[in-house]
């Protein structure tokens, strides 16, 4: 989508009253005209969750200017568990932009991909305490969505999920200058799953608006339709109207467990 296409849509959700908007990718970053834009809707909070490489000092620079872009680094822990996952150097990218940041007191947070493997590691009080001491002020523990059924067994179970829930109850008492959150295990506190407009919706980068980017699968265009429009889109209705966003999940998504089911309901 053009630059243009996404000022619309900023413009739409302010009128709409739409608090926050997440800027994902790939890397948003590349996209430096759609951040600037973003940039002008300072009623709007856009976190931007970014692998961290492109933060230099002219990002510094706009983040510093406007306060309502907070980037989210994402980072899986200590240098071997991020290079491992991200690429060799990426940690020591990582750290470079924090201390940026932190130096001029930029609001910004970390990423943190949970799974059955780094459970412990991920939400031990070390790493939390070199984010703390690092300016970081904000993090999401993002439980690992499989996308294959290879990658399945690295997905929590109801076991690590109820670690990663101790886990938090604990760091939000010894960091309390800190907000921790985590998706989607939160959502059991808010009766299900927030897709689909309940909450959220994912819009892609051709503008499909989808319930979420687990389940991409999209009956409405953000290029022919306002924002309000996607919102009441059939599919969306629909899976809030048959009961799909309620429910337990087994692999960090309900959607994604459905998968056949939403697809039918596009038929």
């Amino acid at each position: 989508m053009s630059c243009e296409q996404w000022e619309r849509i900023f413009k739409e959700a302010r009128e709409l009253g739409v608090a926050f908007v997440l800027l994902a990718g790939g890397e948003p970053l590349m996209r430096k005209e759609v951040i600037e834009k973003a940039a002008l809707f300072n009623e709007i909070i856009f976190p931007i969750f970014t692998n961290g490489t492109m933060i230099d000092e002219e990002y510094i620079k706009l983040f510093n200017k406007n306060r309502n872009l907070v980037p989210v680094i994402s980072i899986e822990g200590n240098k071997a568990e991020t290079d491992d996952r991200r690429g060799d150097g990426t940690y020591t990218a990582l750290e470079n932009a924090m201390s940026g940041l932190n130096k001029k007191g930029i609001l910004y947070g970390a990423s943190v991909t949970v799974t059955r493997e780094n459970i412990f590691s991920a939400t031990s009080e070390d790493f939390v305490s070199l984010l703390y001491s690092k300016g970081c002020k904000l993090v999401f523990f993002v439980e690992y969505v499989p996308v294959t059924a290879a990658s399945k067994q690295l997905a929590p179970t109801d076991i690590e999920r109820e670690i990663l829930e101790e886990r938090q109850s604990e760091l939000k008492t010894r960091f309390k200058n800190m907000t921790f959150l985590s998706f989607p295990g939160d959502e059991k506190h808010m009766g299900g799953c927030l897709a689909a407009g309940r909450g959220f919706f994912h819009i892609n980068a051709s503008g499909g608006a989808e319930p979420c980017p687990f389940s991409p699968y999209s009956d409405t265009n953000l290029n022919e339709h306002s924002l309000l429009q996607a919102l009441q889109s059939p599919l969306f209705k629909k899976l809030n109207q048959d009961g799909m966003l309620l429910g337990e999940h087994s692999g960090g998504c309900l959607l994604f467990e459905k998968e056949d089911k939403v697809k039918a309901l596009l038929g």
